[in-house]
């Protein structure tokens, strides 16, 4: 399974019926309150019921993703972070290590190829942190793989488009 979760709503046609699409900001999802209840009252799944809940299984059990996010301060914009925050529990509580650094252990996730596009009016400065962000996410979003693409807003469409035909091609 493929997926892409964008922050907006984009006109691009998916011709691979592996691929499931989730517009973010159309959703329904309530902010992470950080009471661990999917680590200890329903392990793998949140408390909260809201629409999140028919999203982060996809991420867990998705070989590509994409996740498509305006660029704000160098981070995912809010809605694409709630998304990601809410995606906890499909790591455990529990601590591994992994190249010397401290990590979550996954619970069943498949080992993703990632394409990270962030997009907007972004200073070089915010490229930079954002690409941090991203290798640092990389570890516990169990990424093999990614790329980290910045674009302007204009450019967001088509760059979307050239990479879901990638997606297509392989």
């Amino acid at each position: 399974m493929n997926l892409i979760l964008s922050d907006k709503q984009l006109s691009i046609p998916i011709n691979d019926t592996s691929t499931v699409w989730f517009d973010v900001s159309a959703l329904k999802i309530s902010n992470c309150i950080g009471c661990f209840g999917c680590w200890t009252k329903t392990p793998g799944r949140c408390v909260i019921r809201d629409d999140a809940v028919k999203v982060y299984p996809k991420i867990a059990a998705s070989r590509k993703v994409m996740y498509i996010s305006k660029v704000k301060y160098g981070g995912y914009d809010t809605a694409m972070k709630t998304m990601l925050e809410r995606a906890i529990p499909i790591q455990q509580a529990f601590i591994r290590l992994l190249d010397g650094e401290t990590h979550h252990v996954q619970r069943t996730v498949v080992p993703k190829q990632a394409t990270i596009i962030g997009y907007g009016n972004i200073s070089e400065e915010e490229k930079s942190l954002f690409g941090q962000l991203v290798e640092r996410n990389s570890k516990n979003m169990c990424f093999e793989d990614y790329r980290v693409i910045c674009v302007s807003e204009s450019l967001l469409e088509q760059t979307v488009k050239d990479e879901v035909a990638k997606w297509e091609e392989s």
